[in-house]
């Protein structure tokens, strides 16, 4: 079945229809059937059809709304659309002709769409609360174990492993901003815009709008129909998920690592290798850190799709359903999987490199009166003289610091220890046990909002 047919003499072949049918739209069922509710509502109380026809259309509909998982598309449904109206036909009969009075394709598949994704990203906002209570809970149990921060993958400074895992915690706080702000600016009805420039039926979209709990309608028809950044938008914070989650994954393939140590992961979340029986692989974090890669692809994908259309509608756009399914399905098992990665690994980090402190010691001379420059070269030249003797800073003695400058103290070998800097009162503010609390006291109270 097709919505159209009646200017032309000869049937549409099958290549045609093979090429140009859509099933990627299936899953909008529910959003099309909404939707369509809501217009015949509005299609009874502005008289376009009678009040009696409008009762039966919406009988029809419910009925299909109420057997969602009953419904069977055929391979003749062109597309959800399509299906939905067949289906109509079959449980009301000619009358549901009438339920496209007023409406196109194209209108209707822009609300579907935006209904849909309404809905997806208040699950990903979910999800993503879901996942930064898991990195709450694993920093406050990890928040006096000691580790190195990394710049350029050497050891920078000493922090706790809670305050790093944190650090994640915050990148899905914006993820989950993003959503809802995504959500927010798609909010709005494109129905009424017909295929490009509305009807000249008395359509009200404000009831209509009002109905679906939309914010307004479009108020331009070309743009209601033809644009499509709303997706892009949406793929968009899709693909800053995943990064975040790779960039994650990816420490946690290093950290399991023989020569890093740093955790192990359970029978549960590991796999095996077909040749080496020794094996214990962190394929989940490998597969978030692949698929971040589609993901990002998928942003290149609808940007290019949109780049050379020209208003209004194009078939070209009946892709934008295929990427933006894929970006968000990739994203929700990707939060799904690394919650289970994580429910059961263990920590076992070794603790920071005496250089660690080196900054510490610079702004201990700071604090004397020295200059940071000075401060800064004079610490360098301990570090170089001490690897030039093949010991690390760990093992200098008040004599070293005398052999590179009387404005290094004795005092300053208090410093050398990494794992006490994490409880010196100001680093402890940023870095220590007392900054994983305050945060994660922070993160409750944006989570309670």
């Amino acid at each position: 079945m097709t919505l159209w047919g009646g200017r032309f003499g000869g049937e549409m072949s099958d290549i045609t229809r093979r090429f140009t049918g859509d099933t990627s739209d299936r899953r909008l069922l529910p959003f099309d059937v909404e939707g369509s509710i809501a217009h015949v509502a509005m299609l009874g109380k502005t008289g376009i059809i009678t009040a009696e026809d409008a009762d039966i259309l919406t009988g029809g509909l419910r009925d299909i709304l109420d057997t969602l998982d009953e419904f069977e598309f055929q391979d003749t449904d062109e597309d959800v659309h399509t299906a939905v109206e067949r289906r109509l036909g079959e449980l009301v009969g000619d009358l549901a002709g009438k339920l496209h009075t007023g409406r196109s394709r194209n209108d209707q598949v822009a609300l579907d769409l935006r209904l849909y994704l309404r809905t997806a990203a208040a699950e990903r906002v979910a999800q993503l609360r879901s996942w930064v209570e898991a990195l709450m809970k694993l920093a406050g149990a990890t928040a006096d174990v000691p580790i190195a921060t990394y710049t350029h993958l050497q050891q920078a400074q000493a922090t706790s492993l809670g305050n790093h895992l944190l650090a994640y915690a915050w990148m899905a706080v914006r993820d989950m901003g993003r959503f809802s702000d995504c959500a927010l600016r798609m909010n709005e009805s494109p129905l009424g815009a017909g295929a490009s420039a509305g009807s000249t039926l008395p359509l009200d979209r404000d009831a209509v709008t009002t109905a679906l709990e939309m914010d307004r309608p479009m108020p331009n028809t070309l743009d209601a129909v033809g644009s499509r950044d709303f997706v892009a938008e949406y793929v968009f914070c899709c693909a800053q998920a995943m990064v975040h989650l790779s960039r994650l994954a990816e420490e946690l393939v290093i950290w399991s690592s023989k020569e890093f140590g740093w955790v192990s992961l359970g029978d549960e979340v590991s796999t095996g290798s077909s040749a080496l029986p020794h094996k214990r692989n962190p394929d989940i974090a490998e597969l978030i850190r692949g698929r971040a890669a589609t993901v990002s692809g998928d942003v290149t994908a609808i940007l290019s799709l949109q780049k050379a259309l020209p208003l209004a509608y194009n078939r070209d756009l009946q892709e934008d359903k295929r990427i933006v399914f894929h970006a968000d399905d990739t994203l929700a098992s990707a939060l799904e999987a690394i919650a289970a990665l994580l429910s059961g690994i263990e920590f076992s980090p070794p603790g920071p490199g005496a250089e660690t402190s080196a900054l510490d010691i610079a702004e201990a001379m700071v604090e004397r009166g020295v200059p940071f420059r000075q401060a800064h070269l004079l610490v360098g030249r301990l570090v170089k003289m001490l690897e030039d003797d093949d010991r690390s800073l760990q093992q200098a003695t008040t004599a070293d610091l005398a052999a590179v400058d009387d404005s290094l103290s004795p005092s300053d070998l208090e410093l050398i220890d990494p794992t006490n800097s994490l409880s010196r009162p100001n680093a402890s503010k940023s870095r220590g046990s007392q900054a994983v609390r305050a945060q994660i006291d922070a993160l409750r109270d944006f989570l309670q909002e």
